[in-house]
């Protein structure tokens, strides 16, 4: 065990330089990977054997042990000198199953490829090997192709190596671009957090809310707006009978963009025990539209059905207008529950002389605490006695805090797992009104500014400089150009990913940008990225996707803490477009074992229906490849990929056929051009009805998309824009592949054109625009700032396929 020993420090200058930060830059190409097809971890014994990989591999100490014995039981086989000679070697080889890149050194990314018994070894270490113990390798591998080739140095190394020098053993320790800050969360060049995700469910109808009900069984509920709520359980199956059904009194609509609907859902702390959940909900009384809050009680026959003739109302707020309707509904860890409503709707709050929200009279524009428990007789509710304005006059005794515009999703911090630093924080997005959206904390008895302030930025000018305002800004504010419906999310205090840990996560419902802030606990400040989809390999793993539906709806946390987040295609609440993902770090999960937890058990009297994943992993297909380990092909792959990614800035500059069309003369693009130059038009007679070109760039394989419709060109809106819908653009061109699909007028305005296509959605196989579904020629509810574009290529690996 000496030389074994000897040979382990030799190792323990490169792990010793192991940096975890949690956000560090590495290439596209960084792929850690376990044998299990997992990612890396931090072991939470320190391994006494393979001791090289103890800060970060694919080992725990369980694993370790495991190899410690096969070590012994190989050497047991050999006298001093074939001790003293092969040792080193025996430990190296074994340890690798440990190493952080151990399905690169055993060809197990690829499951149509028989996995390695021995690792994939650079071809003067295998020399080496079989010079001095080539006698070993039957103790080693039960592999018949091995056996039949040992004595044959040349055919022997060639069938172990790896053409790929990044990875093959041992000159992958030396190659600090896959060594460097290994196991932090990967960061591209702009400072983006490179994610994956796990889709968990789908087909669903506007999903704005996902709870669960802390009661040991790990079940999890999501509700859609049109009044649903459904049980999926720890397998992700779901009940084919849904948990609560309200659709005939939920007000809402089909048209997109209604706010209205079943807006919130929460349970009672001890829901365990009480059965008890809460509902905020849209409903038309008379004439007149109101906000409700209702309590119900689960059903004491179906634990998985809500008694619907139990609905108590605790409280009805009636609405002015049909939108701002607030909706979020959440118990805090003071055991009170927290109702978040709009200020009314309309825009700029116009309601009386400073507007609902900063009308402390008023429930409008709030956040309210009010206390549901004990409440089978006298009041509904009761007000907490250390609510703030419960004194003051005129004031409602409910409000907690107010000047807020229309807060969706908000969420209570579980604070970290060992010190609890921030915990009980109540994290809201604020969604504001035409140049700013906000994320606040909460805090008792504060003003959040509106309508006197938007964001850091005054919106009334009387209002914002009122010294008497004492507003509290918001910890984070972006302008409308980056989005413009912020949609509130979570601390992650999940188990799976440390990485994540104390990362705020949330997006945006309209430009589907998801975003995140990490708070410096030395100055108090808030470090802003933003999160993309992993390109390349990052996301390469079993189950895993790296793209999304656009329209961000809703963030949750199952009761094990880890994140999700609710996502549509068609922002309807009758569109079952919607789906659940799973928020996932491809780059270092928690240790094996550390996350277990065994759920209760669920008694189900509704038949189940089994999930079946829709989603797929864009940009690369390594099922689709074929290998074959006897012979180079998977390592010349291998390489191309990474040839591919790595000179993927020069491949999109890489001159490319010709485009179908030419750019407009300057009087072809006036506003009347239809009626002044028809007869030039009509000469053209090669320009075909939904012809598509590409301006705005001096490359001619990426620009603003324009298409020729009814004798005119016009631009597109990005509006549902999708790489879906960029390839059927890129393909029209010539191009075999869409990279990006370019939205927010990146490539410029068309001002001088027409919009003539909105809400294109099309399946990939259209050949042309005009064959997919859309508004109607020339009918839009956009701008120019939304012209679409495209980035165009013939490389199938995409840029970056997340874009917004």
């Amino acid at each position: 065990m000496e030389r074994c020993c000897g040979k382990i420090t030799s190792h323990l200058w490169l792990w010793s330089t192991l940096s975890f930060l949690t956000l560090c830059f590495a290439p596209v190409m960084l792929h850690p990977q376990c044998l299990d097809f997992k990612p890396p971890f931090r072991p939470q014994r320190e391994l006494e054997f393979c001791i090289m990989y103890k800060e970060f591999g694919c080992c725990d100490y369980q694993k370790d042990q495991e190899l410690m014995s096969k070590y012994y039981q190989i050497m047991d086989n050999f006298d001093y000198s074939g001790y003293a000679s092969c040792a080193g070697f025996i430990f190296d080889l074994l340890c690798q199953e440990c190493s952080p890149y151990a399905a690169h050194l055993f060809d197990a990314e690829d499951p149509s490829t028989p996995l390695r018994t021995i690792p994939g070894l650079c071809s003067e270490y295998c020399f080496q090997f079989w010079n001095k113990c080539s006698f070993t390798i039957p103790f080693l591998s039960g592999d018949p192709h091995i056996a039949n080739v040992r004595e044959n140095q040349t055919s022997l190394c060639h069938y172990l190596e790896l053409q790929d020098k990044d990875y093959c053993y041992p000159y992958l320790l030396n190659n600090q671009r896959l060594t460097q800050n290994l196991g932090g969360i990967q960061v591209n060049s702009n400072g983006c957090l490179q994610l994956c995700l796990e889709e968990v469910a789908n087909g669903l109808q506007n999903p704005l809310a996902m709870v669960h009900a802390n009661d040991g069984t790990h079940r999890f509920f999501v509700a859609e707006q049109v009044g649903l709520v459904w049980t999926y359980l720890p397998d992700r199956s779901k009940l084919e009978r849904p948990f609560l059904n309200i659709t005939q009194v939920v007000l809402t609509s089909s048209w997109e963009g209604d706010e209205r609907g079943f807006l919130g859902l929460a349970f009672h702390p001890k829901y365990k025990y009480n059965g008890k959940l809460y509902v905020y909900y849209s409903v038309e009384v008379g004439f007149d539209e109101r906000i409700r809050i209702s309590e119900f009680h689960v059903s004491a026959n179906d634990m998985n059905e809500v008694d619907h003739s139990s609905e108590r109302v605790i409280l009805e707020i009636d609405e002015p207008a049909s939108n701002h309707n607030g909706g979020q509904l959440l118990f805090a860890d003071d055991g009170y529950l927290y109702i978040f409503t709009g200020d009314g709707g309309m825009a700029g709050d116009p309601f009386g002389k400073y507007g609902n929200a900063q009308n402390k009279s008023a429930l409008l524009g709030k956040v309210l605490r009010i206390d549901v428990d004990d409440n089978q007789r006298g009041p509904l509710y009761r007000i907490p006695p250390d609510n703030p304005f419960i004194h003051e006059q005129g004031a409602r005794p409910e409000v907690y805090a107010y000047g807020v515009r229309n807060m969706w999703r908000c969420s209570v911090d579980r604070g970290d797992p060992w010190t609890k630093d921030g915990k009980g924080r109540i994290f809201c997005g604020d969604v504001g009104q035409n140049k700013f959206e906000e994320i606040d904390i909460i805090e008792k008895g504060r003003n959040y500014g509106w309508r006197a302030k938007e964001g850091f930025s005054c919106y009334d000018k009387k209002l914002c400089a009122n010294s008497s305002l004492d507003d509290v800004l918001p910890v984070y504010a972006y302008p409308h150009k980056m989005g413009k419906s912020v949609t509130g999310g979570y601390v992650y205090r999940g188990c799976e990913y440390p990485n994540l840990n104390g990362i705020y996560i949330f997006g945006d419902f309209m430009s589907g940008r998801l975003m995140s802030l990490q708070e410096d606990k030395k100055t108090g400040n808030w470090k802003y990225n933003e999160i993309c989809m992993g390109v390349g390999l990052t996301c390469a793993f079993p189950g895993l996707i790296n793209n999304y539906h656009q329209y961000i709806i809703s963030f949750a946390e199952d009761e094990s803490g880890e994140l999700y987040f609710m996502s549509t295609a068609i922002p309807s609440a009758t569109s079952p477009s919607g789906v659940v993902y799973k928020v996932i770090d491809p780059s270092r999960r928690a240790p094996p074992r550390q996350c277990h937890y065994d759920p209760l058990p669920v008694r189900v009297k509704s038949n189940l229906i089994k999930f079946v994943p829709q989603e797929t992993l864009v940009g690369i297909d390594l099922a689709n490849e074929n290998f074959d380990q006897q012979s180079t092909e998977s390592y010349q792959w291998r390489q191309e990929l990474s040839d591919h990614l790595g000179k993927l800035e020069a491949s999109l500059t890489t001159p490319v056929p010709a485009r179908g069309t030419s750019k407009p003369t300057k009087n072809s693009r006036r506003k009347d051009r239809r009626r002044k130059n028809k007869s030039k038009l009509e000469s053209v007679p090669h320009i075909q009805k939904g012809a598509v070109r590409l301006a705005g760039d001096a490359r001619n394989d990426r620009g603003r998309v324009e298409i020729y419709i009814n004798g005119e060109w016009g631009t597109v809106c990005d509006d549902l824009w999708t790489l879906v819908n960029a390839g059927v653009v890129c393909r029209q061109l010539g191009f075999q592949h869409a990279l990006k699909a370019a939205k927010n007028s990146e490539f410029g305005e068309g001002k001088d054109l027409r919009i003539l296509l909105d809400d294109v959605q099309c399946v990939g196989t259209e050949s042309s625009l005009l064959d997919c579904r859309h508004a109607g020629v020339g009918t839009h509810n956009c701008a120019h700032y939304e012209d679409a574009g495209v980035i165009c290529g013939n490389s199938s690996y995409v840029a970056d396929v997340a874009e917004v």
